[in-house]
């Protein structure tokens, strides 16, 4: 099959043998990819040249060509998406093995591309909040205040904590164009990323119960710690470059958590299905209206070029919602 590779420098076109799926294993047809920061970060540590190129890459929608011996979820011919699992090959190739118990059914109102968008999005932000922060039904009343709410995670916070909670939701962007797309996605607020807590005072917000901080720790958590309401509950994202002074959080009994996408894959927990069950009911939303894709940009082929493309438009750091690439 044809696959993507990062060779060290640059991402090339090579040819890779097709594996059977085994186990719980679907061999997927890849028909669109999304590429997502992590795509990047983890680029970013491939210093050597590898023998062979590596295959990076997670969202992804496809239809299912094969399966393993123990699959009971899917069969040939299902139309799927999924975030994939940091310890196999990625999604950027003609076709990929994945684990059955981390993929969801595609929802049918949408098409290949706008599917591709929503996987590992929609399970970090899900598992965030819900998982992590185990916000529920009883928070209704209660402020969430998203940090870097405009890009894919972000996007769809917004529209899980008010559509499906009916919070308040206090979002974080920098510029026009992000905040309009905020309030897009249904925020009820949206300030400056920069000195939040004169912006809460100034604005009279309420102190947030819960805050998802998509954006870098370090510039936030003694400004988190300031205004967080008595026990609260913060939940992390991006990896900290320094130590903090937990003690921050003890007058007020604040709960620190963090979220990583691919701990149940990475470890095989007992729990994997538990992302196919989040995708489905990701799906299940979307064909009930009640909350959409967050694509944005949609180039093609996949291949080589596409993708280095798409990484020097995600390294800018810039990006609104998500960027896919389809065939």
């Amino acid at each position: 099959m044809q696959a993507v590779g990062y060779n060290g420098t640059e991402f090339v076109n090579f040819e890779k043998p097709v594996t059977s799926p085994l186990g719980f294993d679907l061999l997927v047809e890849v028909r669109a990819i999304s590429i997502n920061p992590i795509d990047a970060k983890i680029k970013q540590t491939i210093t050597a040249k590898p023998k062979t190129p590596v295959i990076l890459g997670f969202d992804a929608c496809g239809v299912v060509l094969a399966v393993g011996d123990k699959t009971t979820l899917f069969k040939v011919g299902d139309e799927v998406f999924y975030a994939g699992d940091m310890t196999r090959d990625g999604s950027n190739a003609e076709q990929q093995l994945v684990d059955e118990r981390i993929v969801g059914v595609k929802p049918k109102s949408l098409d290949f591309s706008k599917a591709a968008a929503l996987p590992l999005t929609s399970i970090t932000a899900w598992e965030s909040l819900f998982h992590r922060l185990k916000i529920n039904s009883k928070d209704k009343d209660k402020t969430l205040l998203l940090i870097g709410a405009a890009g894919g995670v972000g996007s769809m916070a917004i529209q899980f904590a008010k559509r499906i909670v009916g919070m308040n939701v206090v979002a974080t962007a920098s510029r026009d164009e992000s905040r309009v797309w905020c309030e897009k996605m249904g925020a009820d607020t949206v300030i400056d990323h920069h000195n939040l807590s004169d912006q809460f005072k100034d604005n009279k917000l309420t102190a947030p119960d819960f805050i998802l901080c998509m954006g870098d720790p370090d510039m936030y958590f003694e400004t988190m710690a300031q205004i967080i309401a008595p026990q609260g509950s913060i939940c992390l994202l991006a990896n900290a470059t320094r130590d903090y002074d937990i003690n921050l959080l003890k007058a007020k009994s604040i709960t620190l958590v963090w979220e990583m996408m691919f701990t149940r894959s990475m470890f095989q927990t007992k729990d994997m299905i538990k992302q196919h069950d989040i995708l489905n009911e990701v799906s299940k939303l979307v064909d009930d209206q009640k909350i959409q894709t967050t694509l944005q940009d949609d180039i093609s082929p996949i291949n080589a070029q596409s993708v280095n493309q798409a990484h020097a438009t995600i390294e800018k750091r810039k990006m609104i919602g998500k960027l896919v690439i389809s065939n």
